[in-house]
């Protein structure tokens, strides 16, 4: 199977607005459930999540944390300004310095109203705090392909970025739910899990997990463990070609602890989950950045990224899940790594053979969309019938929506 001459098309259905859910339930495990397991569906809530799942399987989270990343800037006449921060210019892969730079950095970011915004012009946003009050400035610095360089600059000078985008953005929540940010979005617009600041976009498998279910899953002897995939603007991009080769796929920073990976080996991939396709994504990314430590032996650390189409390239033979785990842990140890930091474009689409789980957590998705294609990867043809029971069965959509468990039979 050739994934790059896949049509898009084949993953289109129709999505009603009035099936978009434009804010969440009062409670997060109140949302709906389909369970999809050997070819039928039922349906339950969030909170009989552990009903589901057997005994003594893990679940894989992602930790990341939304950042404030949209900050509003007024010019002195009125007209509006809106930054959407990105990424860090230097692209360095521990997004955490980034965030505890002082004085000034500079961000890649997309800007509304950027006609408005004269060259040379200085934008300034001042945010009242208790002593001396908070002074952001935004400087035009260049225009790239996919976005603006921007130098943040700001009073005091001992706030770090992370404070200065609590203090004066505000949560960038989907722009497919049209409307205006709302006091609690801060709040359920996170995981209460979050924790590692560096995401533009929720997580939103996650966001319907509550203690209760936590205690729920524990007392039946289900394990679970965090990885960090930063969330790119990227994953709501759509396909707009007509097949998958001329989609480019944006790249998002991982960060997995080695106790992460030495807790995978204790496990089956038959035993383990992926909340959300972003943990999926970086499950699967671990298993090939094991495969390349295992076959390039002089791999150094800033050149361990994984590219979107690598896994298709037909490399054979493989090595196991274990040895690629175990590869990476020693190669970890070598370069003296407790962390693994790397960049990941993977590409999960149907005909691509999981390695790392068995099943998946997840909203649904928008139509013609990669995270539509890694569904449709998990369970073939059969994302259409689930799709089509949730349209006609009440279920709410995409990121303040309901969702559901899916498991590979292949596994």
């Amino acid at each position: 199977m050739d994934q790059k001459n896949i049509a898009i098309q084949e993953f289109n259905y129709e999505l009603p607005e009035e099936k978009i859910a434009l804010f969440p339930l009062e409670r997060r495990d109140a949302s709906k459930l389909l369970v999809y397991k050997k070819g039928s569906i039922s349906e339950d809530t969030y909170l009989g999540l552990d009903s589901h799942i057997p005994a003594k399987s893990l679940l894989i989270f992602n930790n990341t944390r939304v950042l404030e990343a949209r900050i509003i800037f007024k010019k002195t006449s009125g007209a509006e300004i809106e930054l959407f921060c990105l990424e860090s210019a230097d692209l360095q892969k521990d997004i955490s310095l980034s965030m505890m730079k002082q004085q000034k950095i500079r961000w890649k970011c997309m800007i509304g109203g950027a006609s408005k915004w004269k060259p040379g012009e200085i934008l300034i946003k001042e945010v009242a705090l208790a002593g001396e009050p908070l002074v952001l400035r935004a400087s035009y610095v260049e225009k790239r392909q996919d976005g603006f360089i921007i130098e943040f600059s700001w009073t005091p000078e001992l706030l770090s970025f992370a404070e200065v985008l609590h203090l004066a953005g505000q949560v960038p929540l989907p722009p497919y739910l049209k409307r205006a940010v709302e006091a609690t979005d801060a709040e359920r617009y996170q995981t209460i899990y979050a924790q590692h600041e560096g995401s533009v976009a929720a997580p939103t498998a996650g966001l319907h997990f509550t203690d209760n279910i936590f205690s729920r899953l524990y007392q039946k002897g289900i394990s679970h463990g965090y990885v960090t995939l930063h969330v790119g603007a990227g994953t709501f991009k759509p396909v707009k070609s007509p097949t998958l080769a001329s989609h480019e796929m944006h790249a998002e920073i991982i960060e997995v602890r080695a106790d992460v990976l030495k807790k995978l080996l204790e496990f089956t991939a038959a035993d383990i989950i992926a909340v959300g396709t972003t943990s999926m994504r970086t499950l699967e990314t671990i298993y090939w950045l094991g495969v390349k430590t295992y076959t390039e032996k002089d791999l150094k650390p800033e050149s361990l990224d994984l590219d979107q189409w690598e896994v298709y390239q037909g490399k054979t033979p493989l090595p196991s899940r274990e040895e690629a785990l175990e590869s990476l842990l020693n190669w970890m140890k070598l370069h003296k790594l407790s962390t693994l930091l790397s960049r990941t474009r993977l590409l999960i689409v149907p005909g691509y053979q999981f390695k790392m789980a068995r099943g998946l957590i997840t909203n649904f998705h928008q139509p013609q969309s990669t995270l539509l294609l890694l569904v449709a990867a998990m369970v073939g043809n059969d994302w259409k019938r689930i799709y089509q029971y949730a349209l006609t069965h009440d279920f709410r959509f995409l990121s303040y929506g309901d969702g559901c468990l899916l498991f590979n039979q292949e596994l």
